[in-house]
């Protein structure tokens, strides 16, 4: 996992700093990478469940919920269950193109307590996403 996550850093490191976030690519290969690490943790969750996640159709089944976890831990979404707003906040700036950042700064700011009070991490990542795609224009998931 620290190795995931390193590569992971390296690849925001090698961002140009002159750029305003990502291109298009780069997010999905960073968003591919997090998929890649979270997918074998929970056989269950198939490639199908997962591109249903990923185009907003959000099953409520622990494995799913969990894999949502995951995927939302390595974007420092949220953290034992816990969201992290600011964390959240600048990963849009760095691995988002600029087409989708009004929108999620928005999603994020109203969504921020969707989570708040659930004891269940993988409950709490599953409010948190419900929120999102009911607010963010353009929602994308890994």
């Amino acid at each position: 996992m620290k190795y995931i996550q390193l590569l992971f850093v390296s690849f925001l490191m090698g961002l140009p700093l002159c750029w305003s976030g990502a291109t298009e690519e780069q997010m999905w290969a960073a968003g591919k990478l997090m998929r890649d690490v979270c997918l074998p943790k929970f056989p269950k969750v198939s490639v199908a469940i997962a591109d249903d996640i990923h185009e907003g159709r959000l099953p409520n089944d622990k494995d799913a919920k969990c894999y949502m976890n995951c995927v939302m831990e390595m974007m420092q979404t949220i953290k034992k269950g816990k969201f992290q707003l600011e964390s959240s906040l600048k990963q849009v700036e760095l691995l988002m193109p600029d087409h989708y950042k009004a929108s999620y700064r928005r999603g994020l700011s109203e969504c921020k307590d969707a989570g708040a009070g659930i004891k269940n991490n993988c409950d709490a990542a599953h409010a948190l996403l419900t929120c999102f795609v009911g607010t963010i224009e353009i929602f994308i998931f890994p």
